[in-house]
């Protein structure tokens, strides 16, 4: 029995079928036109431990099970997708998408410190070898997150020795599977905590100290550390060695395959001054300014773009009145994806990928209204200028999405989380025809 609902798929795909092919140009998108550039990646995307479900090494399985805990909900089986990968990808190829960017679980590769397990690499190389029998380019991040429990209660991003540690799961990694990678990332996000700093309220703050001391004297250790559950008093001391680990990574994949392009993925937001005065520039310099700057020794820079930020002079400003809000009751601002890829690739000169962009809610019509009023805006602005590789969308599957549990749903596809049943949303449809197209 198939897992994916089938009328569902089969309807969206009469329905991209259905839809005009728009031969795509040979040089750069124009904004009559409404097309992308020739060899454009169209894509959805997930991570090991949002969808894999049952990762048991790493710091988040143990960090979901303790008291007290940040978390809403252990992750479980998440959707099963370590044993259904293969109908994931399935679902891709028949939505008309052309890329799937998904993380490998360093925690299932590295279980114990200099212990590779040859099994899971070969999982990973399967997937891998899936992408392109299907014809789907692989974009694949190194570590989305989470790491192995011996890494995290070694302080994490804050042990000095994290780098070297990084660099030889990412070497062994990438012997047994660059081969047939199309674009990898180091590091998923590593300037997340530093935008959730001014964001997350104090009583998250205060409950995570509590349970990652819990952690600590679980494991026996003096400091336990996640790379997106940590302390406030860390956050600033896990900069420099993050991206020494980044660097370090890079140079590591780089030994294996040296052609192979190799960029990091940073979540930014459409920052917007408002008014005299606007704190725009001053918190653009501390949620990016360092990783901007590492990025461009880089082959590419991935953007995870989400929404937009407004300044003025004292500080953030809430959503205008009467602007439509998502689940998470942030503004719902289509133009923000194509003006922060301006911005990135101003500041670092570097071709950008989108590796995720998307929108939580419950309502599907808004996502299937949000996708192309967003893809217009990117279109503009490659023809612009801007090089802009490809779009990955958040995400394929409705899935864990960490402290929050699964209750937001970003994704293209509906699962049944008891019989593991993808099914495809009609806003899956919308992203399939203009991917068919290449044009919105």
């Amino acid at each position: 029995m198939t897992l994916i609902d089938r009328r569902a798929l089969l309807g969206g795909a009469a329905a991209l079928l259905a839809a005009p092919l728009i031969a795509a140009p040979d040089t750069r998108a124009t904004p009559s036109s409404g097309s992308f550039p020739k060899g454009f990646f169209w894509g959805a995307a997930t991570a090991g431990h949002q969808v894999e479900g049952n990762n048991t090494a790493s710091d988040l399985w143990l960090l979901e099970h303790l008291t007290p805990t940040v978390f809403k909900e252990p992750s479980g089986d998440a959707v099963n997708s370590f044993e259904l990968w293969s109908q994931d990808l399935d679902l891709v190829r028949a939505l008309g998408l052309n890329s799937y960017r998904f993380s490998l679980e360093w925690a299932r590769i590295e279980p114990e410190p200099g212990q590779f397990s040859l099994a899971m690499l070969d999982h990973y190389r399967t997937m891998i070898e899936g992408c392109r029998q299907r014809g789907l380019t692989p974009l694949v991040t190194f570590n989305h997150f989470t790491t192995p429990r011996w890494f995290a209660a070694q302080g994490g991003w804050t042990n000095p020795q994290a780098p070297e540690h990084f660099a030889r799961y990412c070497e062994r990694a990438a012997r047994h599977l660059a081969s047939d990678i199309g674009y990898a990332t180091t590091l998923n996000e590593p300037n997340l905590m530093r935008i959730l700093r001014r964001m997350l309220p104090p009583s998250v703050w205060d409950l995570g100290h509590a349970m990652l001391d819990a952690a600590a004297h679980a494991c026996g250790t003096i400091k336990f550390v996640a790379a997106n559950v940590c302390n406030l008093e860390d956050i600033d001391a896990m900069l420099p060695i993050m991206i020494a680990g980044h660097q370090a990574g890079r140079a590591a994949i780089k030994s294996v395959r040296p052609d192979l392009p190799v960029g990091i993925s940073l979540a930014m937001l459409d920052d917007q001054a408002v008014g005299a005065d606007s704190l725009r520039d001053a918190r653009r310099a501390e949620l990016y300014g360092a990783w901007l700057e590492a990025a461009r020794g880089d082959d590419f820079l991935g953007v995870q773009n989400y929404e937009r930020a407004r300044y003025d002079a004292q500080g953030r400003l809430p959503p205008p009145p009467g602007s439509e809000l998502n689940a998470m009751g942030s503004e719902i601002y289509p133009p923000s994806l194509g003006n922060a890829v301006r911005y990135a690739h101003a500041a670092t000169g570097l071709p950008i990928m989108i590796t995720e962009h998307g929108l939580g809610t419950d309502n599907d019509a808004l996502r299937a209204q949000f996708i192309p009023a967003a893809l217009r805006e990117l279109q503009v602005a490659i023809a612009d200028g801007v090089p802009v590789r490809g779009y990955m969308h958040w995400s394929l599957l409705d899935n864990f999405e960490w402290i929050f549990g699964y209750g937001p749903k970003y994704g293209l596809c509906a699962v049944d989380r008891t019989t593991f049943r993808r099914t495809p949303k009609p806003s899956a449809a919308v992203l399939g025809g203009i991917a068919r197209r290449n044009a919105v």
